[in-house]
């Protein structure tokens, strides 16, 4: 309800830049932002505490971790770089073509590049840096996913299985539609190591087989959804509307749960809050929802909110126009 405590402060750092524009990473206790322009900082999610602030290119293309490893793909310099986890300090760095785009990582290999089929897809290890292989001509897919060891990629009508190491296919699926346009964000969903969703056109959701090879309808809405991927959070699989609000399907069979209408779009992510979970909306409302999907409360956070990530144990980062918020359940 409005006026009542649901949500404690915890901590807040200034990102002295837009929100939107800082490339976000969180894994553990380690939440990986790049801020001030040219600043790579990590910090500690119990307390918003620096752990290592070190200099690095300007807006990433995209920051990774990936066990004790930070990636990170500036657009300024051209360069990936490797960095370790809880030192800040960099372990390797590979010279790549402009405009590569994609970062993903596995837990030995990365994979760069594909991004809007401008260059090749290229894969380095992990540990050393060592080049591993390259296809010979640039290459279109999706942002990639790293799925039970091997990496899916995707585009148009046609999404496959590559083995990270050699570059070599394991699997490939024929879509009913062509996949969503995200640009850089991703269109894959993980439900388990046999089961990946796709989002195709404006308002469908697939699922991909990986023992039998087969593509399947999931869930299909009535009206446009956003076109980045499902979110698999609490046992639900959550579609965001384009207009307003989100919808809760079984990832089961995509049966629908439920739908949370709060008037207006739902910014990126889903948190688990208790017994139920939060989600937010772009003019700064910070939703409490219950087990059933039911909004149960809110409270204003911030002028403004491009999106949430979930750090666990009740707690929820909120990028909003120029800070980093993390708020916590209140007990």
């Amino acid at each position: 309800m409005i006026g009542r405590t649901l949500w404690e402060r915890r901590w807040e750092r200034r990102l002295h830049q837009r929100g939107r524009a800082s490339a976000l990473a969180v894994a553990g206790d380690h939440i990986v932002v790049h801020e001030r322009y040219t600043r790579l900082v990590c910090l500690d999610r119990r307390d918003g505490s620096v752990r290592w602030d070190i200099a690095t290119g300007k807006w990433p293309r995209g920051v990774v971790i990936a066990g004790d490893r930070c990636l990170v793909l500036p657009q300024n310099t051209d360069r990936l770089s490797c960095i370790d986890l809880a030192t800040g300090s960099v372990v390797w760095c590979a010279a790549l073509d402009s405009l590569s785009g994609h970062v993903v990582a596995t837990t030995d290999t990365v994979l760069v590049g594909g991004w809007r089929g401008y260059r090749p897809l290229a894969a380095f290890d992990l540990r050393d840096g060592r080049a591993l292989w390259r296809t010979d001509a640039p290459a279109h897919t999706v942002r990639p996913l790293p799925w039970a060891g091997a990496v899916l990629l995707g585009s148009g009508q046609d999404a496959r299985l590559i083995d990270p190491r050699d570059g070599g296919e394991l699997a490939h699926w024929r879509l009913p539609e062509p996949l969503a346009d995200a640009d850089h964000r991703p269109v894959f969903t993980a439900i388990g190591p046999d089961h990946c969703l796709a989002r195709c056109g404006p308002r469908s959701l697939v699922v991909l087989r990986r023992s039998s090879g087969a593509v399947d309808r999931f869930a299909t809405h009535d009206s446009d959804l956003s076109p980045t991927a499902a979110e698999f959070t609490g046992g639900a699989v959550w579609l965001r509307d384009r207009r307003a609000g989100s919808h809760a399907v079984d990832p089961a069979d995509g049966s629908k749960l439920w739908t949370v209408d709060v008037g207006q779009p739902l910014v990126e992510g889903v948190a688990r809050a208790g017994e139920g979970f939060a989600v937010a909306s772009g003019d700064g409302l910070l939703y409490r929802l219950g087990a059933d999907g039911r909004v149960v409360g809110r409270s204003s956070q911030a002028r403004r909110i491009d999106g949430l990530r979930d750090l666990g144990a009740g707690e929820v980062l909120l990028v909003t126009k120029g800070t980093l918020t993390a708020v916590g359940v209140a007990v």
